[in-house]
This record gives structure tokens, sequence and C-alpha cells, in this order.
């Protein structure tokens, strides 16, 4: 078959030249016939991706997309795609295309089992020019996940346009991570796309985080509760404003979710960086057992540094969504 590509949008491209691939069917091929997905529904969604048939998620909020993503893999998981081409498996090191090889195979053995996918955009950026490419290339991977880029962005004016563009036109995410510090007229570029969501900076699970974040101010507040409250108040006219909370700071994350009971939270800091999973997830699910977003990177991609690091993948991730999910019930 011969494509176009000047007629048609490039991840429906990258999406074919992987699925016109037979090692790529092969592996999407083992993990599509899971009991995860007996219907073959994600199967049918990449074919619907590669013939121009996406569905249209204009109608929907992007706070109604996260429920519905949620609700459809029965998971609060999101595997963060962080790869360091140092810890890859040396055996994909030499490959042409390590990075892309590694996410896609780690997509492909996990998909099923998670509500999102969020890649760290400086580690696609490290590898020089074609890192973008690269990264839209893995982007246009398993359509029926939501796609979370993890850039932290904040500037102002037509830079933050910029920014958005890049974000949701050209590499398709369905949100983006952003850093709320220079004020709401940095965020509206963003904002303003209604059906694409935006993560904001609140309560990170870094050690320095408490430089700044748990300031006081004049009114008694820390500082990241002043961002929560304007995210609830202010910011979210078009039901597209997430934060980001780190799982390891659970008592910051009670007093967000109660000031914010319907917002999504994106909640790193579990696994490799010690939060504690079943105290993070009483605390952050919204009151439908929803609402949540559990971000696990290290923990799942490099869950094995041999032949095996999907099939290892796989079975931290499942682990991974089980423990939440009992901890969600409990």
């Amino acid at each position: 078959m011969t494509h176009h590509p000047h007629t048609i949008d490039s991840r429906r491209v990258y999406a074919t030249m992987v699925l016109s691939d037979d090692e790529d069917e092969h592996i999407y091929a083992k993990y599509l016939r899971s009991p995860c997905n007996p219907s073959g529904t994600i199967a049918l969604a990449m074919r619907q991706r590669q013939y121009g048939q996406e569905e249209n998620n204009s109608m929907l909020t992007f706070s109604s997309r996260v429920a519905e993503a949620i609700d459809a893999k029965n998971s609060l998981l999101c595997v963060g795609l962080d790869p360091d081409i140092q810890r890859i498996p040396a055996h994909l090191r030499a490959h042409p295309d390590a990075v892309y090889r590694f996410c896609h195979d780690i997509i492909a053995a996990t998909h099923d089992l998670v509500a999102a996918f969020k890649p760290n955009i400086a580690f696609f950026e490290a590898l020089g020019a074609g890192g973008v490419e690269v990264l839209a290339r893995v982007m246009a991977l398993s359509p029926s996940t939501l796609w979370i880029l993890d850039a932290k962005r904040g500037d102002i004016g037509n830079t933050a346009a910029a920014y958005a563009t890049a974000a949701f036109d050209y590499l398709k995410a369905d949100a983006i991570t952003l850093n709320p510090y220079l004020g709401g007229d940095s965020l509206e570029p963003f904002l303003s796309r209604a059906e694409r969501g935006s993560f904001l900076l609140c309560r990170t699970s870094n050690p320095g985080s408490t430089d700044l974040q748990e300031l006081v101010l004049a009114d008694g507040r820390p500082l990241y509760m002043a961002v929560a409250q304007l995210a609830q108040q202010q910011w979210n006219s078009n039901s597209n404003v997430g934060l980001v909370v780190g799982a390891t700071q659970p008592a910051a994350l009670i007093d967000v979710r109660a000031t914010c009971p319907d917002l999504p939270i994106l909640l790193p800091g579990v696994g490799a960086q010690g939060g504690d999973l079943a105290t993070a997830v009483n605390a952050g699910v919204d009151r439908h057992g929803r609402g949540l977003l559990v971000n696990v990177s290290r923990s799942v991609l490099y869950a094995a540094n041999d032949h095996s690091f999907a099939d290892a993948a796989r079975a931290e991730a499942l682990r991974t969504r089980d423990a939440i999910n009992a901890a969600r019930q409990a």
C-alpha cells in the first residue's frame, strides 16, 4: 500500500507504518488477545485511527473523558514513559530506533491495563533533532488510552500559544502538565482548548517542593492551596483543569481533594519515590471512586533489563492496577 503523508494526519501515517510491520502486529496480537481485552476493541480502535475514523471527542469535557477512560479500563493507572537510554535493556541500545522500540513494546504490553500514558518530553528532546519525531510516533500508538504530555510548560503570550499548538495539534496530546507560577494568562492558550486537559503543578513529590509550595501567604494558606483554589474557582470554566499532587504528601492531598472535589488529580510519587499507594488512593479519589490517575514510571519501565522486559512490565502494571483497585474498594 502506498501512503501519502501530505494528504492525511501524520499520526495516522505513523500508526499505519507501525501496523504494517509484521513484528509489530505479532507483539500487539500477543497482548490484544488477553482476558482484559476479549473483544479486541483496542485493535479495532487502532484500525479506526489508521483509516481516519477517530472518535470525535469535541462534545465531551476533559473531566468526562478522564472518567470514561477510567471506566473503560477499570483502572486508575497511568504509566509514565521516561525512556532513559542508559537504563533500557542492553539488547535494544544498538537498535537504530531504540527508544521508540522500547516504548512501543512497553505500550503493547500494558495498554489494556492503563487509563493513561504520560511521556516526559525531556527524555525525547535529549535524543537530539529527531527526538520529537520519535515522541510523535510513540504518541500515535494506543488511541484508546489518554495521552498526557509531561512538559510542565509555563510562559506567556505567543510563546504559550506556540507550546499549546505543539502539544495539542502536532503531538495530539489529550492533556499536558503546566507550571501555573506565571498566572492565569499563561494558562489561557491551553485552557481555551476545552476538549484538552491541563494538569497544573500544585503540591509535587520532590523534596525541594517545600521551598516554594509551602510558603505561607498573608491569609494563612500555603501557596499550593492558593493554586488549588484558583484552579477550582477561576480557571476551570471549561471543566478541563486538573492538578498534580504527589503521593508523598498525603495530608496535602486530603486538603486539595476537599477543596477541589471534582477536579482530576494526577498523582506521581508512588513506587520508586516511596509514596504509600493505599493511603494516596484513599485520599485522592473523588466521591465516585474516580478522578485520580496514579502515575508509575520506573517500577514498570525497568521491571526487567533483559529480553523479558515487556512481560515484566506487564506483570508489574497488572500488580499495581489491582492494588489500586483494591484500595478504591476498601
